[in-house]
């Protein structure tokens, strides 16, 4: 285990920032962990647990210790008649994930495929896609606590999810270390194409018997044809959270905008779609030096070469504020802001 200095993160995140770390550690299991923890150089060091950095803007330098989790190791660890909990390692790369259990006829994560990071993130963050977020399959993680150096088991209710939320990133933010998630899988598929272009696509395919291998690669070829690969243009996937407004304050809304696009929920509430919202106050597609807004989704922030985060950051502001002016409802980031 090597602790480096000034370690450059550009290669460690999305967006391609090039910020550094004062301290800089790769972990590969739970004693290398308790090993920087235990350090007394550390002990009172800020501490950023760093995945595959596809969800965090770097505006500045860290000036702290960055701890790489590279926890590895997928397994089937048991079954019953209904369902296979398969466990995976907080360092694995998701979609890897996606396509492990796909190939095994592991029902349940085929919605969520591509989606850019790795498995330790995809509970903290609640990710979703096409219909399907992490909480409808997720079982239980185990996590080190920094403090305590203690593992804990978390099931779905400990975890409080919400919308991209859950209790990492509210009471427990920073005082947990996730090492591995175990899902529940279906061995019978409920299929769910309804959201999106997803039965669109499967139409063009030409698939006659649904699976789950089918859905996927339909759900993979819609995200490559609206979404940039960060391995080619910086950027973090959509930047923004779909607000939730009062359903009172939707019916102006419609009456003054008849195309904006909205989805009741079950709470009463209405979601409207971000990227409809960003659209419609003239950002998609448009470039300010070496960052802009995506041209084919306007939810997607990008870094086109050298841009700093504090660039990205402040084009992020003037989005927000003219969905503000606009329509009078307030967007969220999604993205976790250094």
């Amino acid at each position: 285990m090597l602790i480096q200095e000034n370690y450059s993160l550009k290669r460690l995140n999305t967006f391609h920032i090039n910020a550094s770390a004062k301290y800089f550690v790769e972990v590969n299991s739970i004693d290398e962990i308790k090993e920087v923890l235990l350090d007394k150089t550390f002990i009172n060091t800020p501490k950023l647990i760093l995945g595959g950095g596809s969800n965090l803007l770097f505006t500045k330098d860290y000036n702290g210790i960055v701890i790489k989790n590279n926890l590895k190791g997928i397994n089937l660890i048991s079954e019953d008649e209904n369902y296979y909990f398969v466990k995976a390692g907080a360092g694995e790369v998701w979609h890897n994930l996606v396509l492990h259990c796909i190939n095994n006829n592991y029902a349940g994560l085929e919605n969520l495929s591509l989606i850019p990071g790795n498995v330790g993130a995809s509970p903290m963050q609640n990710i979703g896609a096409y219909g399907v977020e992490i909480k409808d399959c997720f079982y239980e993680l185990e996590a080190f606590h920094i403090n305590d150096k203690t593992i804990r088991t978390f099931n779905n209710a400990d975890c409080k999810f919400g919308y991209r939320e859950s209790i990492f990133k509210h009471e427990l933010k920073n005082q947990y270390i996730i090492t591995s998630v175990t899902f529940k899988l279906n061995k019978k598929p409920t299929y769910n194409i309804s959201y999106g272009a997803i039965e669109k696509e499967l139409e063009l395919m030409g698939i006659k018997e649904l699976n789950i291998q089918a859905i996927s690669k339909a759900v993979c070829t819609i995200r490559n044809s609206k979404l940039p690969n960060p391995d080619e243009i910086g950027n973090a996937g959509s930047f923004f959270k779909n607000p939730e407004i009062n359903k009172s304050n939707f019916d102006p809304l419609k009456k003054e905008f008849p195309n904006i696009v909205g989805y009741d929920l079950e709470n009463g509430n209405v979601k409207l779609a971000a990227g409809w919202l960003i659209e419609q106050c003239g950002w998609k597609g448009k470039t300010f030096g070496d960052v802009g807004v995506h041209k084919n989704q306007a939810l997607v922030l990008v870094n086109y070469a050298d841009a700093n985060g504090s660039e990205l950051f402040d084009l992020s502001e003037k989005i927000m504020a003219s969905v503000k002016e606009k329509f009078g409802v307030e967007l969220e980031r999604e993205v976790n802001i250094i």
